[in-house]
C-alpha cells in the first residue's frame, strides 16, 4: 500500500519504521516505504513471470507430445502380431495361430473320445482318427479291513515300484494302522510311481487300493522281511500275485489316417508336430473322428479390430490438438495446433493405410475413413475375405520374404524386412562359415546352418536356414504390408530416439534453462529487496534525525520569543 497525504498543522510531529511525518507551519508528508519496495521488486520480477508462463506452455506441449508418443506405442504393440506372417513352431504372429475342430462319424461323441491342443505354426490339414483302446494304469485292491485307524499288528518290509522303474522299501511296524500304511506308501510315490488310497466300502469295511501313476506299466511288489504285509491285507494271494486287479495296465492303440500306432500314454505329442491329442475313450467299431486343423482367423480379426481402436485413439488425440474456437483461432487446449511433426506422423500413417499391396487395399478388409478421418471396420467384409482369400489378406497386411533358392528357407522376416543379395560361404567340409551382404559379414551371424540378422542392423529379426553344401549368392526379396508399414512408423516415431522424444527432450532442456533464469531473477530480486530495505531504513533514520532537529530548533525559537 502506498499513501501520500498533506495537511496543515503546527502542533504535532510523528515518525515510524514504515512512514514518516514532518510537521511544520505549512505541510505534513507520510511515505509508505513497504509499498515503494514492493513496487520496485515486482518490476524486477515481471520478466520471471513471463518466463514462467513460457515454462508452463512448454510443459503443456510436453504432455501433449507424451500422449501422442504413448498412443503410437500402443498402436505399435498391437500391430506386432500382424506385421509378420512366417509360420513355424516359434512364430507368435496372428497368421501362425491355429484352431482345431473335431467331429465324429457314427455313434460316438467327439468331445467324449478326444480333446486336443494345437500350437502356433502347426501344419494345417484334415485327419481321421480311430481309437482302439486308451492307455490305462494298473489298479489293485485288498480285502476288507474293519478299521482304518486301529493298529494292524503286522511288522515287515516290502519293496514297491512300477514297471522297470525305481523301487523303494516300505517298513511297517506293529502299531501302524491301515491309514499309516497308506501314508507310508504315498511318502515314496515320487520314487515308486505307485500311490495308495482307502475306499470305505461300507460302515466298518475299508479296502486299500494301489494305483500306478503312469499308464502301460504294472505294479511290482515283493516282501523283503517280516510279515508279508500286502498278503496280510489281501492285496496279493499266496503265490504273490495280485488277488483282485481292478484295472489292468495297457498302452494306447489308435490309427491316424490309416496308420496304426501305440503309445504308453493318452497324451500324444509326437505324431503331428505342434499337435497334442488327449485320448479319452475308445471309438466303437465302425466309428471315427474327423479332425480339421486350420488358421485361427479369429486372431487376425481381433488384431485388425485392435488396429482400428488404437489408430483412432491416436487420431482423436491429433484431432484434439487441431480444435478451433468459435472465432476460428486455436482452442487454448490445442497446444500443438499447426505442429509440423504431428502433421507429418498423421500423413505417414494415412499414406500407409492407403497403400495397395498384392492388388488389395484396406477397403478389401472392410476398412474405411469416416468424416473425421478415423478408421471404421465392416466386420462382415473382414470375415468374408478371411474365409475366401486368407493368402491375399496375409500379403496385404504383413511382411513377406522370399528367396531365389529353395536351399535358403525363411525362418523369420522380422518387422523391418529387407531386399538384398546374401552371399554364403561354405568351407571344403561343406560347413557354412559366413553370410555377408555387399562384402560385409558383420550383418549376419552364422550358427551351424542358421543365419540370423545382427542386432542393431537393418537385418535384425531376419533369420534363415541353409541346406546347401556349396558357396553361392541368393537373392532375398521382401515386401511390407500395411500392418508392417504402420508398425515400423509407429514404433519409430514413439521410440526413445524418435522425433517425438527429440521434441520432448528439447523442451525439457529448454525448461531447465528457463527455470534457471527464473531462479536467477528471483535471487536478484531478493537481493534488491534487501538493498532497498537497508537504503530506505537509512532514509527513515535521516528523516527522523531531521525531524528531531526541527523540533529542537522550534523549541529553541519559541523559548527565545518568550524571553
Amino acid at each position: 500500500m502506498t499513501s501520500v497525504s498533506s495537511s496543515t498543522s503546527s502542533t504535532s510531529s510523528t515518525s515510524s519504521a514504515s512512514s514518516v511525518t514532518t510537521t511544520g507551519t505549512t505541510t505534513s508528508t507520510s511515505v509508505d516505504w513497504s509499498a515503494l519496495i514492493t513496487a520496485a521488486v515486482n518490476a524486477k520480477l515481471t520478466q520471471a513471470t513471463t518466463i514462467s508462463t513460457t515454462i508452463t506452455n512448454n510443459e503443456a506441449k510436453i504432455s501433449a507430445y507424451q500422449t501422442l508418443q504413448t498412443d503410437l506405442s500402443t498402436l505399435s504393440s498391437g500391430l506386432s502380431s500382424l506385421a509378420t506372417s512366417v509360420v513355424n513352431s516359434l512364430a507368435t504372429n496372428s497368421f501362425a495361430t491355429r484352431s482345431a475342430t473335431i467331429s465324429s462319424t457314427g455313434d460316438v461323441s467327439a468331445s467324449s473320445a478326444l480333446s486336443m491342443s494345437v500350437s502356433n505354426g502347426a501344419a494345417t490339414g484334415d485327419h481321421t482318427l480311430t481309437i482302439s483302446q486308451v492307455a490305462t494304469a494298473q489298479k489293485v485292491v485288498g480285502t476288507s479291513q474293519s478299521s482304518q485307524t486301529s493298529a494292524l499288528g503286522y511288522s515287515g518290509t516290502f519293496s514297491l515300484g512300477l514297471g522297470s522303474g525305481s523301487t523303494a522299501d516300505i517298513t511297517v511296524t506293529g502299531t501302524m494302522s491301515l491309514q499309516d500304511v497308506v501314508d507310508a506308501v504315498n511318502a515314496q510315490t515320487s520314487t515308486t510311481n505307485v500311490q495308495a488310497s482307502i475306499v470305505q466300502v461300507s460302515s466298518g469295511s475299508y479296502e486299500m487300493v494301489l494305483s500306478g501313476t503312469e499308464d502301460a506299466a504294472d505294479i511290482s511288489y515283493s516282501s523283503t522281511s517280516g510279515d508279508d504285509i500286502l498278503n496280510k491285507l489281501g492285496v496279493t494271494d499266496s503265490t504273490g500275485a495280485f488277488a483282485d486287479v481292478l484295472q489292468t495296465s495297457q498302452a494306447a492303440k489308435f490309427s491316424l489316417d490309416g496308420i496304426s500306432m501305440t503309445r504308453d500314454t493318452n497324451d500324444i505329442t509326437d505324431v503331428l508336430t505342434g499337435v497334442t491329442f488327449n485320448l479319452l475313450q475308445a471309438t466303437p467299431s465302425g466309428t471315427s473322428l474327423s479332425i480339421s486343423i486350420e488358421p485361427d482367423t479369429s486372431q487376425i480379426s481381433t488384431a485388425v479390430q485392435n488396429l482400428v481402436t488404437n489408430y483412432n485413439t491416436f487420431r482423436d488425440a491429433v484431432i484434439a490438438q487441431q480444435a478451433t474456437a468459435s472465432d476460428g483461432t486455436a482452442e487454448s487446449s490445442a497446444v500443438l495446433f499447426g505442429d509440423g511433426t504431428m502433421r507429418d506422423i498423421m500423413d505417414s500413417l494415412q499414406n500407409a493405410l492407403n497403400s495397395t499391396v498384392g492388388g488389395l487395399t484396406m477397403a478389401d478388409l472392410g476398412l474405411s475413413f469416416n468424416e473425421k478421418n478415423e478408421l471404421e471396420l465392416d466386420t462382415s467384409t473382414l470375415s468374408n475375405v478371411l474365409s475366401t482369400n486368407l493368402s491375399g489378406v496375409t500379403t496385404l497386411l504383413s511382411a513377406q520374404t522370399k528367396t531365389s533358392s529353395s536351399q535358403l528357407s525363411v525362418v523369420n522376416t522380422g518387422t523391418s524386412p529387407q531386399s538384398f543379395t546374401l552371399d554364403l560361404t561354405v568351407d571344403s567340409s561343406g560347413n557354412l562359415t559366413s553370410a555377408s551382404v555387399g562384402g560385409d559379414s558383420s550383418l549376419f551371424t552364422v550358427s551351424g546352418t542358421t543365419i540370423i540378422g545382427a542386432a542393431g542392423t537393418a537385418y535384425a529379426g531376419m533369420a534363415f536356414t541353409y541346406s546347401g553344401s556349396t558357396s553361392q549368392s541368393i537373392t532375398v526379396t521382401s515386401t511390407s504390408g500395411i500392418a508392417t508399414q504402420l508398425y515400423q512408423l509407429s514404433k519409430s516415431y514413439s521410440s526413445s530416439s524418435g522425433s517425438l522424444q527429440t521434441l520432448i527432450t528439447n523442451l525439457t532442456d529448454r525448461d531447465t534453462q528457463l527455470q534457471q533464469k527464473v531462479d536467477d531473477i528471483d535471487s536478484a530480486a531478493s537481493a534488491y529487496q534487501s538493498q532497498l530495505q537497508t537504503q530506505y531504513a537509512n532514509y527513515q533514520a535521516a528523516i527522523s534525525s531531521a525531524n528531531n532537529t526541527l523540533t529542537y530548533l522550534k523549541a529553541l525559537l519559541n523559548s527565545s520569543s518568550s524571553g
